[in-house]
């Protein structure tokens, strides 16, 4: 059920929910065996109650890893995937459109490598195609205006190498003004 709440408020790739769910269960198996010492300690003589008992000496206990865990999760995850739910290629285009209008293709694609999902050859082509536009549109929210100076020039430059935009586009953006127009090399492919 709560895989599905998930899903429902936006995609995730199988590792993220994964992740999620493993945690999820290890969370809910941690407060049953707290919820179980608790019951046994007031069914006991009531020595972890009594401040002057002093300091248990009891370890603590770590909740029983449940060895079937991974296994519900892995059955849960093909059920979604079988029925839909579940799909790493919706969850690619949804990051990918999410971070376009903001990122570089390598913040994109470090991004999808952390979820364990990679670009298929057809969405990095495309990716490709409108970085340098891309790069404009954010370089223009940021500075709009062409560098006066050199500090100011590597300050603009560090500021799109940090948004994953790679140094030729950021070359060519912060040398040309940001106008895509004046791009011949651009303008060719």
């Amino acid at each position: 059920m709560r895989a599905l709440q998930w899903l429902a408020q936006r995609e995730h790739s199988r590792n993220e929910l994964r992740d999620k769910l493993l945690r999820l269960l290890q969370d809910r198996a941690r407060r049953e065996t707290a919820n179980a010492t608790a019951d046994a300690d007031a069914d006991g003589d009531g020595d972890a109650a009594d401040p002057a008992a002093g300091p248990s000496n009891a370890p603590a206990v770590e909740p029983p890893c449940r060895a079937d865990a991974a296994a519900e999760v892995e059955n849960l995850l093909q059920w979604l995937e079988a029925h839909g739910y579940l799909s790493q290629a919706r969850f690619v285009e949804s990051r990918v459109h999410a971070r376009q209008s903001r990122y570089g293709n390598l913040r994109i694609r470090q991004e999808l490598q952390q979820h364990g999902v990679t670009l298929d050859a057809d969405a990095q082509q495309a990716l490709k195609q409108t970085e340098f536009h891309r790069a404009c549109e954010v370089w223009r929210r940021k500075f709009e205006a062409p560098a006066p100076d050199a500090a100011a020039r590597l300050r603009q430059m560090r500021f799109l190498a940090g948004r994953g935009f790679s140094m030729d586009v950021i070359r060519r953006v912060v040398t040309r003004g940001a106008h895509p127009a004046d791009d011949a090399e651009f303008n060719d492919t």
